[in-house]
């Protein structure tokens, strides 16, 4: 697949899924997969992206399947199947070994890539999720910041289908606005997540990404049987989960390094661009790029 730069194209995975991928172009460049998490979109990475291309990278930034413009195809949201788009965006784009930076939902979709394919992911970014079934408690002040209450909504089946039509704006920009902590986001990001999660489909995705729960969970401890070998370079919020990513990883995985965002929330790449992309950018020219410095 070749498109121009900063580029939003639709490419099959397969599963009737087409993903809305914004790409920053590049043939030959190193590839860069950026996935987000909940309730956000492929926005997410719009400070992101730019660093990468800028430091010779072909970052290629996608919504996951359900979710912004990519559709739900068979309706499977359990993380294995989102692993498995994953490896069909990168053969679609010629791409035998790239990197993944994942959000959230993204980054335990980027850890069973890698940890399923390790001779193709160089290397994985992790902002801001603790995968499933491991046990990594969040520290203070995250612990009293992020919030406690999506996670049993969303699972509990017809609950959300019941009381949320009319009021997603309610519910999501509540999420947003805790999950953030002191610093909110930026209003032009949250009116972008509002309006997409406002679809009657982007909700049944949504909620269909926490009730794979249990399956989610057996995937990653059947994974990490075997420590995944890629680096990995783990992103904390100090007001989400801080160091809780870090040595949730660390248990799954054989080399992981440590960023903690001080000022940041859930959303530290666009909380504080300019901590995290002079660090994201390092690791992965190191490990995924071209040697250079």
């Amino acid at each position: 697949m070749t498109t121009g730069a900063d580029t939003t194209v639709h490419v099959d995975t397969g599963d009737g899924v087409r993903l809305a991928v914004r790409d920053t172009g590049g043939e030959g460049r190193p590839v860069v997969v950026l996935l987000h998490g909940w309730p956000v979109t492929s926005y997410h990475w719009r400070f992101t992206a730019p660093a990468l291309a800028a430091a010779g990278f072909r970052a290629v930034a996608a919504d996951l399947r359900g979710l912004g413009g990519s559709t739900a195809g068979s309706g499977r949201f359990d993380k294995e199947a989102l692993a498995g788009d994953v490896i069909a965006l990168a053969d679609r784009l010629g791409a035998d070994r790239f990197a993944v930076v994942g959000h959230d939902w993204g980054g335990t979709v980027g850890y069973l890539a890698a940890a399923a394919h390790p001779g193709r992911v160089r290397a994985l970014v992790v902002e801001e999720e603790v995968l499933p079934g491991v046990d990594a408690p969040l520290p203070p002040p995250g612990r009293d910041h992020y919030p406690d209450w999506h996670g049993p909504f969303n699972r509990r089946p017809g609950l959300a289908e019941a009381l949320l039509p009319g009021r997603e704006d309610t519910y999501h920009g509540a999420f947003l606005h805790q999950s953030a902590g002191p610093e909110p986001l930026a209003g032009d990001a949250v009116r972008v997540y509002l309006d997409a999660y406002r679809r009657p489909a982007a909700l049944a995705a949504g909620l269909g990404y926490y009730r794979t729960g249990p399956a989610d969970a057996a995937a990653v401890r059947a994974r990490a049987e075997q420590p995944l070998r890629a680096p990995v370079l783990a992103i904390g919020g100090r007001y989400g989960m801080g160091t809780a990513v870090t040595h949730g990883l660390s248990t799954v995985a054989a080399h992981v390094e440590d960023l903690q965002v001080p000022g940041a929330g859930h959303y530290p790449v666009e909380q504080d661009p300019a901590t995290v992309n002079p660090r994201l950018v390092g690791f992965l020219l190191r490990h995924a790029g071209t040697g250079k410095a």
